[in-house]
């Protein structure tokens, strides 16, 4: 088979893509986007459509225009799941032209940019994990926790356990085998997901009442006493509202931290419903001011109380992933309550009437509660009924 060599600007790390010949597409449609912003939805979208994609004028006016190294990344880490993909860049690296392969799955393992967190990589990683030909076992090395994205532990004590609500499957787990820290730390987590043929539809209307609270805080390279800190903060402003609060620590070892000192906590609420509610701050020591451990806590359980006054039955972080699997689900009704919907959300809901010609009905209203307002939103949509073939092939 042969093989297509796409050269990226000097300034990309690892500087050239080694991408099979592609294979028929499964859709003679190529939609065109302009800019960088919301590249991976972009991506990931048209995977699961099949329709190829480019995008143009990728930070044509910047100093240092084009890709940027975690973008190039991403690519490589899209070619390495799925077969028969092409992917084209010219030579200044800011227009792209990409067309989709099939997803295949299996045991994988890449090495993240360091500029971003893992974080980055995982979100459309759950939302392709599904859908492709044989579970998906992936090993992930790179930053574990950074200022930029969200960390791995609000995926793992988050995004999990409502995923496992769709996915009823002992095979689906993320474990953290090593923490590394911003902006050198390397650490190292692994993925596991089954494949479904076909997913249920989403129905969360009720957020419920919050029963208990749950966190863990993460240090690196600093007193053991700035743990115990950070949790007699939190716990000082969580038990005002639930006495059920548990906090633990994790204290990364020295030869996995490297030279990043820092320190952070992940915070989960959760309901009489299984709704999952989540905050989460991070402080490492490269360069920015220094906020005090006490500081840290209480800031966190303050963002958690914001999640819980919106009143909705997924916190802003997860508003795309669930939105992603009521598209992608049986052809029945999906119905879910959020709180403002987020820019990025928003944007989604634009990319699935291009991709997929799916759109939402949203209904919003404004509620008062004991003197403080709130906009409580429901979408509300019929799933395009994807399914995943190639699960029977197996």
């Amino acid at each position: 088979m042969h093989t297509i060599l796409i050269a990226f600007p000097d300034r990309v790390d690892n500087t050239s893509l080694c991408l099979k010949k592609l294979q028929p597409s499964r859709v003679s449609i190529m939609l065109t986007f302009e800019g960088c912003n919301f590249f991976r939805q972009r991506l990931v979208l048209s995977t699961l459509s099949g329709k190829a994609i480019k995008i143009v004028c990728i930070r044509d006016k910047d100093e240092q225009p084009g890709l940027t190294g975690f973008e190039a990344n991403f690519l490589k880490l899209l070619d390495v799941l799925t077969d028969g993909s092409r992917i084209e860049v010219n030579e200044s690296g800011t227009t792209l032209c990409y067309k989709p392969g099939v997803l295949l799955g299996g045991k994988v393992s890449h090495d993240c940019n360091m500029s971003r967190s893992i974080g980055y990589y995982l979100e459309p990683i759950i939302m392709l994990a599904p859908f492709m030909m044989k579970p998906l076992t992936i090993t992930l090395k790179g930053i574990t926790n950074g200022p930029t994205d969200l960390s791995v532990d609000y995926y793992r004590m988050c995004v999990l356990p409502r995923l496992k609500s769709f996915i009823s499957d002992e095979f689906l787990s993320l474990k953290i085998v090593e923490r590394g820290f911003h902006p050198e730390g390397v650490g190292k987590v692994t993925f596991s997901c089954p494949v479904v043929r076909k997913m249920p539809p989403v129905l969360l209307e009720d957020s419920g009442k919050i029963k208990r609270i749950r966190g863990i805080v993460y240090t690196s390279r600093v007193s053991p006493s700035i743990s115990n800190r950070i949790v007699e903060a939190a716990r000082g402003w969580l038990n005002r509202i639930v006495p059920d609060v548990y906090l633990y620590t994790d204290l990364a070892k020295k030869k996995e931290s490297k030279n990043s000192p820092g320190y952070g906590v992940t915070l989960i609420a959760e309901s009489t419903t299984g709704v999952f509610l989540s905050s989460e701050l991070l402080f490492c020591k490269d360069g920015s001011a220094t906020v005090l451990p006490e500081d840290l806590g209480q800031q966190a359980a303050n963002l958690l109380f914001q999640e819980i006054l919106s009143g909705g039955c997924c916190d802003s972080a997860m508003q795309s992933i669930i939105l992603f699997y009521m598209a992608m689900g049986e052809k029945d009704v999906s119905k879910v309550k959020t709180g403002n919907l987020t820019d990025h959300s928003i944007q989604y809901l634009r990319h699935m009437r291009d991709f997929f010609q799916l759109t939402y009905k949203v209904d919003s209203k404004q509620e008062d509660i004991e003197m403080l307002s709130r906009k409580d939103t429901t979408l509300t949509c019929v799933g395009v009924g994807y399914a995943n073939f190639t699960k029977g092939i197996l």
